[in-house]
């Protein structure tokens, strides 16, 4: 019977860490996406995140975080209704990978447009993609240098 129940328990452990991750467990693995992990969560959209998507995220990194004033970011996190409207920017839906980034006008989540381009690398908004293709299991990850807001 004990043999059972551990064969069980590692059976159960084994499918537990062979699931792939979601844009969200993608994105907190990855280490460098603390701040917008955290706003993601201030903001409620960690299941909207985890759902089917696909979606291609433009994920800014701590240090693009970092480049928004304190007090300026330290408000964003208060307002969800704000915080929510710059994160939701930052997703467009589909699953893109770098190579298939055309320039242009691309919808976002949020309703409005960004710009991308392509000449010396993916930027949007002009905002630098510094790593690229970070695949989940329900979209990918694009990391950019910069946050962008919406107008």
């Amino acid at each position: 019977m004990k043999k059972s129940l551990i064969a069980l328990a590692l059976a159960a452990g084994f499918a537990l860490s062979a699931q792939a991750a979601d844009v969200v467990d993608t994105a907190i693995k990855a280490g460098n996406f603390k701040t917008l992990v955290t706003a993601i969560q201030a903001a409620g959209l960690v299941d909207t995140l985890k759902g089917a998507g696909p979606f291609t995220v433009f994920a800014p990194t701590d240090e693009a975080f970092a480049k928004i004033p304190k007090a300026t970011l330290d408000g964003l996190l208060k307002d969800k209704a704000a915080l929510t409207k710059v994160l939701t920017y930052h997703v467009v839906a589909g699953k893109v990978m770098a190579k298939d980034v055309k320039p242009g006008m691309v919808k976002t989540v949020q309703g409005s447009e960004i710009t991308l381009a392509t000449m010396g690398g993916v930027t949007v908004n002009g905002a630098m993609v510094i790593a690229a293709d970070v695949a989940a299991d329900n979209g990918v990850i694009h990391a950019i240098d910069t946050v962008i807001m919406p107008k």
